[in-house]
């Protein structure tokens, strides 16, 4: 069973690809993750877990809610991290989470996708061609690790050293407390009020007041919510203004089966 969180399509259309050549269950864990659904999850096949990387780890709601739903049936437990280019320790901390529920990690491994985050100049948006080149490139490899896990074997990714992890572990708590505000994001005059972005909230963290979201404090930056409005009326301050929104539905037609571009002849 293939298990993913997507916030704006990338792990999305890793896992269904995955999930497509495995011709295995998919299963999308928002809901779970917002309605706090603990019901057991059975597999007979490995699971695959399918996840974005933020400040370098796994989005933390996604690692507390592994930890804690029941994964039964089969012991086999494979990770796929998609980043803008760094997956960070999310292998090490992925196998520590995995030896905890006491199954059998079966490695990671790591997908080069077109970066989301606009709220920071560290981390340049890219132009339409180089989102497309990471997306086909990505693509081009799901094949091979389609045929290691359908094989039973190991998934080996980029080696974590000591100090990485030790340098990252308390890197990831200061960055998150600190630069996690939700505070600037607000919604423009061209809201409609569809709520899709309180919808798309992992944390549960944007509320409708007046047809309009509002946001509270308790927020990942997943990007969830401003690249998804389908009017482009949420902001970030003034950093979002005029820049273009990201997710991998404006390049390709669908996520299951051969990849078509929207823009193809």
């Amino acid at each position: 069973m293939v298990l993913y969180y997507s916030a704006t399509g990338n792990t999305e259309f890793i896992a269904k690809q995955i999930a497509d050549r495995l011709d295995d269950q998919c299963v999308n864990l928002l809901e779970r993750i917002r309605t706090g659904d603990m019901t057991p999850i059975r597999s007979r096949k490995p699971f695959v877990i399918c996840s974005p990387i933020y400040v370098c780890e796994m989005p933390k709601f996604l690692a507390e809610y592994l930890e804690q739903v029941k994964l039964t049936g089969n012991r086999k437990v494979y990770f796929v991290f998609t980043s803008g280019g760094y997956a960070g320790i999310g292998g090490a901390l992925a196998k520590r989470l995995v030896k905890k529920k006491e199954k059998v990690y079966m490695g990671h491994a790591e997908f080069k996708m077109p970066r989301n985050y606009l709220l920071s100049e560290r981390y340049p948006m890219l132009s339409a061609e180089e989102n497309k080149a990471r997306i086909q490139s990505s693509y081009e490899r799901i094949p091979d690790v389609v045929e290691r896990i359908r094989n039973r074997r190991r998934l080996r990714a980029k080696h974590i050293f000591l100090l990485e992890l030790l340098v990252t572990l308390p890197f990831h708590p200061v960055w998150t407390k600190y630069m996690h505000t939700a505070r600037p994001f607000h919604a423009t005059n061209k809201c409609v009020g569809c709520g899709k972005c309180e919808r798309m909230c992992p944390l549960n963290n944007i509320v409708m007041l007046y047809n309009k979201p509002a946001w509270k404090q308790n927020c990942a930056h997943c990007m969830a919510c401003i690249e998804n409005c389908p009017v482009d009326a949420i902001e970030y301050g003034e950093r979002t203004q005029g820049m273009e929104r990201y997710r991998i539905s404006k390049y390709i037609k669908r996520f299951t089966g051969d990849l078509e571009w929207k823009d193809k002849k």
